[in-house]
């Protein structure tokens, strides 16, 4: 039988109890929910505001609203959506200024050659790349809370905006463009891009309003990891023309990094042994400048700046020896000097490029506020999820009317920041002094940067996502489960396409969460000799049985995909089956099964249920009342006691088969079963 543990709790006048109590337990009468309202309130001030109608909160959440009218309440505001205004009173001037500077210089120069790396991983003209590294930064420097998180272009959204660019702008079959077709086509593919941020940032700016930031935690931590170390591959592979000189098409929707790889086969006798030379030394430099700031960054000052020095040396080394005309080696150019003039994008774009902005936006906000609660975490201060959705959507919001591709944080620059001594999000306005010098002085100097070069830079910043890929045996260990989520979701990025990978993952993440909640079993509890603990009978030997009592845990959400369940395993330890088979018993194995006359349900694992779930409990009420059984619900909470009222509970059982724990519960139990006086069942404290 799957009798409780009872140990007698109580005791009859006179009668000593057989069980040794709790060293300084105390003796109280058992309390139910209606007795716990008499003495304490709380429950019944619970239920009258969940009898509010409706209209009554809504009318305090306008109140609320007109408070912040006010004078105070205008200043509470503005402190909650101007960042710097609580951070900047407080800036340690003396101790903090030259690590931000320093920090933020060292971030700038790496934003130069990366951003116009990423341009052309959006299929822009690099200069779009300096715009992006430029105007968002100084945004996110105003709004965001992330004190050391650093915005501007990212790969795996660049990815994203450029696969989703060709689609929407594709490249004329023939390929040979005049100059001004090459022009005329750029220009269509920096609107279509702008376009994309613009849907972007304005999802996360509704997002915002409607304060859903909680939407991140449905992006887990496996699936994001997944989807940019998946990411990485796709930029690599996308990358491989570029660095072997071959004037492919990029390839678009599932597949194509198959189709990439195969093309690039194809055509690999026609590559250019130039810029593959300047490839393979551009990759032998980056790399171990990339592992040496990485072994030494606790010893250098502040890291190497490889990325930049490659550039002047390339740059130089092409100028020097007219690698662009006597060898064909594809360079940037010039760059404009000066912003670009502020131009809403085309609206009638929009619709288009809705489907690409969500999983951008999703993408975007996952990013961010993950990298921002890492760092939060470890330096001891507190993000605003919401302020994050505004951040970022005004970043990709406003940025976008100066013709900026989608933005967000990013893992290399943000592991720079930290690394070369930031503190505070005044670094990010030392990155756009940098940046801007570029924009306005310094852009000639790199018209003879070979876009090989930009596309090792692209490979070389993948670095820290590859190697996530070696916390996966780690991940095995602790939980095979997300170990699964990983793998599917990477799979999927790899095989698919960013997009599709990042839909298959949040889903297959969700399931996971589905089937653990029906996999949970019920446990039937036993009373642990000399304490007031109830274990799990399976557990030990020594647990106590009463016979004809059955205490039962349920610690799952009762719901619709999990009221089956529930009704089978009741129906297993109760005896309630159409054939009135015996009670299933979890104690020893001679122990022989009697019928049950009280069941106590712990309800304390039931964070929720809906009417289904409720449903359920009150026919398992009826069932119990209909076979002489008496039913004790304990540890309910508000919202599930409410929920089980509402479905018409008190119609089958009284608010004296209510308990506030298990304790109660099975000492009025004990009391029904006749092995204590009514007056006299008391319960260890």
């Amino acid at each position: 039988m799957s009798g409780l543990l009872g140990a007698r709790t109580c005791s009859r006048p006179g009668e000593a109890s057989d069980l040794k109590s709790p060293l300084g337990a105390k003796l109280r009468e058992p309390l139910t929910e209606a007795r716990f309202q008499q003495l304490f309130g709380g429950a019944e001030q619970e239920r009258e505001l969940r009898a509010e109608p409706r209209w009554s909160g809504l009318c305090r959440r306008w109140k609320r609203r007109a408070c912040a009218c006010s004078g105070p309440g205008a200043w509470h505001l503005l402190l909650a959506r101007l960042p710097p205004l609580r951070w900047l009173p407080h800036y340690r001037w003396r101790a903090w200024l030259l690590g931000d500077a320093v920090a933020g210089v060292t971030v700038g120069i790496v934003h130069v050659p990366q951003g116009m790396a990423f341009a052309l991983l959006t299929s822009v003209p690099p200069v779009f790349g300096l715009y992006t590294s430029f105007f968002p930064v100084l945004i996110y420097t105003l709004l965001g809370t992330g004190r050391h998180l650093s915005t501007g272009t990212f790969a795996v959204l660049s990815l994203m905006a450029g696969s989703a660019v060709e689609q929407l702008v594709p490249e004329p079959l023939g390929g040979n463009l005049s100059v001004i077709e090459r022009e005329q086509l750029d220009a269509r593919r920096v609107e279509a891009a702008a376009a994309l941020a613009f849907g972007s940032g304005a999802l996360m700016m509704g997002m915002f309003a409607l304060q859903l930031g909680v939407l991140s935690t449905f992006l887990s931590e496996p699936v994001v990891k997944a989807l940019t170390s998946g990411a990485a591959l796709h930029v690599l592979v996308s990358q491989l023309p570029s660095l072997l000189g071959l004037p492919l098409p990029r390839q678009i929707g599932c597949f194509a990094l198959f189709k990439t790889l195969a093309a690039v086969l194809i055509a690999l006798p026609r590559s250019n042994p130039a810029e593959l030379t300047i490839s393979a030394l551009c990759l032998a430099l980056l790399v171990p400048v990339k592992e040496l700031n990485v072994r030494f960054r606790d010893k250098l000052p502040t890291p190497i700046p490889g990325e930049i020095v490659m550039v002047l040396l390339a740059s130089v080394l092409c100028f020097t020896s007219s690698l662009d005309t006597r060898y064909n080696v594809q360079i940037v150019g010039l760059l404009p000097r000066g912003f670009p003039q502020p131009l809403l994008p085309n609206l009638a774009e929009l619709p288009r490029v809705l489907d690409d902005s969500l999983p951008i936006a999703l993408v975007t906000f996952a990013v961010s506020a993950s990298l921002a609660s890492i760092y939060a975490d470890k330096y001891s201060y507190a993000i605003d999820a919401n302020q994050e959705l505004l951040a970022h959507g005004a970043s990709n919001l406003i940025s976008s009317l100066f013709s900026c591709f989608p933005n967000s944080a990013t893992l290399a620059t943000t592991s720079l920041l930290v690394d070369a001594g930031g503190n505070t999000q005044l670094a990010g306005l030392f990155s756009c002094i940098v940046v801007l010098s570029v924009l306005l002085w310094l852009g000639p100097f790199f018209y003879y940067l070979p876009k090989a070069v930009l596309a090792c830079i692209n490979i070389s910043s993948m670095r820290q996502m590859f190697f996530q890929m070696r916390e996966l045996p780690q991940l095995w260990r602790v939980s095979r489960m997300d170990f699964a989520v990983w793998m599917v979701t990477w799979v999927a990025v790899v095989t698919l396409s960013v997009d599709l990978g990042l839909a298959i993952g949040v889903v297959f993440s969700m399931m996971t969460v589905v089937c653990r909640t029906q996999r949970v079993q019920c446990v039937a509890l036993g009373l642990a000799e000399g304490t007031e603990l109830y274990r799990p009978l399976k557990e030990s030997h020594k647990l106590l049985q009463v016979p004809g009592l059955c205490i039962l845990s349920y610690p799952t959400p009762l719901y619709f995909g999990t009221r089956g369940q529930f009704r089978r395993i009741l129906e297993q330890h109760l005896g309630l089956g159409r054939g009135k088979e015996t009670p299933k018993t979890d104690g020893p194995p001679d122990a022989v099964a009697e019928p049950v006359r009280v069941v106590v349900l712990d309800c304390g694992g039931i964070t929720f249920a809906d009417a289904a779930g409720a449903r359920e409990v009150v026919q398992l009420a009826s069932r119990c009342r209909d076979a002489g059984i008496c039913l004790l619900l304990a540890q309910c909470n508000a919202s599930v006691l409410g929920t089980l009222t509402q479905a018409g509970l008190l119609d089958r059982v009284t608010p004296e088969q209510l308990f506030v724990s298990v304790q109660d519960a099975a000492a009025y139990a004990l009391e029904r079963l006749e092995l204590a006086g009514p007056k006299t069942c008391t319960v260890w404290v």
